[in-house]
C-alpha cells in the first residue's frame, strides 16, 4: 500500500536522526512538505540539507521541547512558511541515567519527563491549538514498549512513556469527534544514535539480553517506526482512534 500525503504538511520533533530524521524523510518522500524540530543545531542542520536537496518544501526549526514559548514557536514557525500542518509526530525523546529508584536523582528525574512527557503535553497543546480551528489533522505521539512494560534501572523513562499513553488516549477522546485523530507508537529495540549511547555507558549486555527475547530475531530499524507512524496519519487510518501501536518484532507479546 503506498501512503501519499501530496499537498499536506507534516512536522516532526527530534528530528535530527534516528526514527525522527527517518519519519521526515518518509514524509518528504510521501510527497508532505515537512518541518524539522530538534534542540540540536548541528545536527538539525545536516538533516535538513539533507532533506532539502531532493525536496523543496523542508523547513527546520531549532526547539527545546521542555521550553513551552519555543515549542510555541514552533508551531507558529511552521503555519508561517506552510499555511498549516496536517500531520504532526512528537517524537523528541531521551533516556534516563541507568540507576535503581532509590538512587535515581532528581534533576534527571525532571529532565527526562521534562522532555519526554511535559514535552509531548506541550506539543500537543499548541498543535491542537491550530488543528482544532480547521477541524481535521493527526497527532502521533512516541511512547515505546517502555510504556507498556517495565524495565530495572529505567523507571523514569518508562514513568514519561506510560504518561505519554495516557496523555494520548485523553487527548484522542477530546477530540476524535472534532475532526482530529490521536494515537501514539511504541517502538522496540530500534537501531538508533540513542540506542548507541546506550552502549556506550555501558549498557551492552542488558540490551542483548532484551534482544533474545525478541521472537522475530532482530533489532528493528527507524524505517520500520516511520512506516507505522505515517500510516497512523495517513486516511488508511480512519478509523484508528487513541491506540498505541506497538512495533517491537513481538518483544511484549510474551
Amino acid at each position: 500500500m503506498t501512503v501519499s500525503f501530496e499537498n499536506k504538511v507534516a512536522l516532526v520533533t527530534g528530528a535530527a536522526a534516528g526514527i525522527g530524521f527517518a519519519t521526515a524523510k518518509a514524509f518528504a518522500e510521501a510527497g508532505a512538505s515537512v518541518a524539522l524540530a530538534d534542540w540540536n543545531d548541528a545536527a538539525l542542520s545536516a538533516a535538513a540539507g539533507e532533506l532539502s536537496a531532493r525536496h523543496q518544501n523542508v523547513l527546520a526549526i531549532r526547539c527545546d521541547v521542555s521550553d513551552d514559548a519555543q515549542v510555541a514557536s514552533m508551531v507558529r514557525q511552521t503555519i508561517a512558511r506552510f499555511g498549516k500542518f496536517d500531520a504532526a509526530f512528537n517524537n523528541a525523546g531521551v533516556q534516563n541515567v541507568l540507576a535503581e529508584t532509590a538512587d535515581a536523582t532528581r534533576e534527571d528525574f525532571d529532565r527526562v519527563v521534562g522532555i519526554n512527557l511535559r514535552g509531548v503535553w506541550s506539543c500537543m497543546k499548541f498543535e491542537l491549538q491550530e488543528m482544532r480551528e480547521r477541524g481535521s489533522g493527526a497527532i502521533v505521539n512516541c511512547s515505546s514498549i517502555g510504556g507498556i512494560v517495565g524495565g530495572a534501572g529505567r523507571g523514569t523513562y518508562h514513568a514519561a512513556k506510560y504518561g505519554v499513553i495516557g496523555l494520548t488516549t485523553s487527548a484522542a477522546l477530546e477530540y476524535a469527534g472534532k475532526g482530529i485523530r490521536i494515537n501514539a507508537v511504541c517502538p522496540g529495540l530500534i537501531d538508533t544514535p540513542m540506542s548507541d549511547r546506550m552502549k556506550a555507558a555501558g549498557q551492552t549486555e542488558a540490551l542483548d539480553a532484551m534482544l533474545e527475547q525478541v521472537p522475530i530475531g532482530r533489532v528493528g530499524r527507524p524505517e520500520e517506526i516511520a512506516a507505522a507512524v505515517l500510516w497512523l496519519c495517513s486516511d488508511a487510518a480512519s478509523l484508528v482512534v487513541g491506540h498505541a501501536l506497538v512495533v517491537d518484532g513481538g518483544y511484549t507479546i510474551h
